[in-house]
């Protein structure tokens, strides 16, 4: 686990405010220590509250002496939240307009949140807050020590492929390339190329030869997106590979030996799928060796909040960071989500066109809404020739 060091300030109230900081560190995974120098050697950065610049300066100074190359400053009393790098980038300013008195309120939770994405983002890009997202990320750490292959199944836009990244950054594989394939948006007749690759002259076109993706993938990671939409004829020969760790290039008469790790998503029934004879048996369970399971935004509602956050801090144009009204959060929290994270994301979008440039209210705030269907034409009487009259819409 990531570890982050807080400097603890002697202000009880600011001291509190990092209490509940750490907690949403410890919701995503990334351990908080707290106390002298010792304790602050290896942590991945250092964490701050500040008022005055003698503790902005204590807190750079400790920084040095443990040889921490990123600081974190909360810097309180701002006139309105901002997020500024310096030096580099080396130290972060997060700008909270908040005052010690305000330390338990509704805007120091919201600002937290803020604040806690920008900390935890470098370390730890995965958001969480919800238990059942935190548990779903230990497990995708324990399986990723390993070399297992991985079924990730869950609704569309629920962060398959988020996850499936995050499985990959844990690995000792890290380091190597991560390929990843969507096999519902490669037209049929072409993904064999894709994936085995191909020698010149193989087909109409080919007039150099193509590595493929699984080739591209070696060392590191393959991930095999939306997999139930691959073609059974194709299913057999990637059989082969997952079995034999070896590829065939499409016109090629040797195999080439490969190494490594394959995870695949789907957002449908998997054993329907296999029933239903669209899907080999024997690949579904060379691939199922360990299933993980996304949940519906819907199911994880303290998870809302958070990614709204790293949405709107992902999407906002430079130096312009706008802060959520405590109405549009809780119209946020509240919200169905049928789409799942990918409708959250476009709602925050559309805030951040809609919104004043400093803060996202109610009113900035516009769901998707399935279109009318359109009444349809009156039918005209068998009369004498007569000018037909307009559609009604």
């Amino acid at each position: 686990m990531s570890t982050l060091h807080f400097h603890t300030p002697t202000e009880a109230d600011l001291a509190l405010l990092l209490d509940r900081l750490a907690d949403l560190m410890a919701r995503r995974r990334i351990a908080v220590t707290r106390g002298g120098t010792d304790l602050a050697h290896g942590a991945a950065a250092l964490v701050g509250c500040v008022t005055t610049a003698a503790q902005e300066q204590a807190l750079v100074q400790l920084a040095r002496m443990s040889k921490i190359r990123s600081v974190f400053i909360l810097q309180m009393g701002a006139e309105r939240l901002a997020v500024t790098p310096e030096m580099g980038g080396s130290l972060t300013r997060i700008s909270l307009p908040l005052a010690e008195t305000e330390t338990n309120t509704p805007l120091a939770e919201t600002l937290l949140s803020y604040a806690a994405d920008v900390i935890a983002q470098p370390i730890r890009p995965m958001v969480a807050c919800d238990p059942a997202t935190g548990g779903l990320i230990d497990l995708a750490a324990r399986v990723a020590a390993t070399d297992v292959t991985v079924m990730i199944n869950g609704p569309t836009g629920s962060g398959k492929e988020v996850l499936a990244r995050a499985i990959h950054a844990a690995s000792p594989r890290a380091p190597k390339p991560f390929i990843a394939i969507n096999c519902a948006a490669i037209p049929e007749n072409m993904l064999e190329a894709m994936l085995f690759g191909h020698v010149k002259g193989a087909f109409t076109g080919a007039i150099t030869a193509g590595q493929g993706l699984i080739r591209a993938a070696d060392g590191g990671t393959l991930l095999l997106d939306e997999i139930s939409e691959m073609p059974l004829g194709l299913q057999a020969k990637l059989l082969r590979v997952l079995q034999e760790r070896k590829v065939t290039p499409l016109g090629a008469s040797e195999e080439v030996a490969v190494d490594l790790r394959v995870l695949a998503t789907s957002n449908r029934d998997m054993r329907a799928e296999v029933a239903a004879g669209r899907f080999r048996e024997d690949l579904y369970y060379r691939l199922n060796v360990f299933p993980l399971y996304t949940l519906a935004l819907e199911e994880r509602p303290e998870d809302i909040v958070p990614l709204a956050i790293a949405f709107l801090r992902r999407h906002a144009p430079a130096g312009i960071l706008p802060l959520f009204s405590a109405k549009a959060l809780d119209v946020l929290r509240f919200h169905a989500w049928p789409g799942n994270v990918r409708e959250l994301e476009n709602v925050v979008q559309r805030a951040l066109v809609l919104c004043d440039g400093q803060h996202i209210d109610l009113a900035d705030i516009l769901f998707d809404q399935l279109a009318p269907k359109p009444r349809p034409a009156p039918t005209p009487a068998p009369t004498a020739f007569k000018r037909p009259r307009a559609a009604a819409i």
